[in-house]
């Protein structure tokens, strides 16, 4: 029951990081755009391979900081506290979707093939330095250094599959035009919504350290 807790917890927190804007959701646009469908999922399924890659140098990483140095533990945790506040202001005040640059017609979308969209997906995520930090600060202030390696990568493989569930269905979204063209119509507050939560994930978790 404590792993199940503590899974919970961590992907209440996950859910909102990955629907919340960034580098890896344009690409996913875009590819669904420029590709379509087919080749905007391969990409999110590389994402997938890509955030088990941060997973499994993160369980490894904590490790070896917490044998090392709990001081130097609880100062990543609360920089994680940080990290999560910082996203959430910076997710508010980001404007609607813009994808009116890379509008294209039906008959003009480009054949790429399974494993370029593959690598794509998982270059995009693992050189992107938000998933990096991300991650650190994430399974630092929600996981139980306690918690055995097993247990932790099984987290990640349920974060993974979260993660690829997500893009699939932007995938989705952004192939139907009269879909696409609502779910941009409320970009703004989407973006609100998702700082506003990751803001209040940050103050909960940093409220609960100062009880610790």
């Amino acid at each position: 029951m404590q792993y199940v807790l503590e899974f919970l917890g961590l992907m209440a927190v996950f859910s909102i990081f990955i629907v919340a804007p960034g580098a890896d959701f344009a690409v996913i646009l875009r590819q669904s755009i420029v590709h379509g469908r087919r080749a905007a999922v391969m990409t999110g399924l590389g994402m997938g391979f890509s955030l088990l890659f941060h997973v499994s140098y993160t369980i490894l990483g904590l490790g070896l900081i917490v044998s090392q140095s709990l001081m130097l533990f609880s100062l990543i945790k609360w920089a994680g506290v940080l990290y999560l506040v910082y996203l959430g202001i910076k997710s508010f005040r980001e404007p609607g979707f813009k994808v009116k640059e890379i509008e294209i017609g039906e008959e003009d979308r480009k054949p790429v093939s399974i494993w370029r969209c593959l690598a794509k997906g998982f270059i995009t995520n693992a050189l992107n330095p938000k998933p990096v930090l991300f991650f650190l600060s994430l399974f630092s202030t929600l996981v139980h250094h306690d918690t055995p390696a097993l247990i932790q990568f099984s987290y990640g493989i349920g974060m993974a599959t979260a993660l690829v569930a997500w893009f699939a269905g932007v995938s989705v979204f952004f192939t139907v035009k009269p879909v696409r063209d609502r779910f941009i119509a409320g970009g703004k507050w989407f973006n609100r919504i998702t700082g506003a939560a990751l803001v209040g994930f940050g103050i909960r978790l940093a409220l609960a350290r100062a009880t610790d």
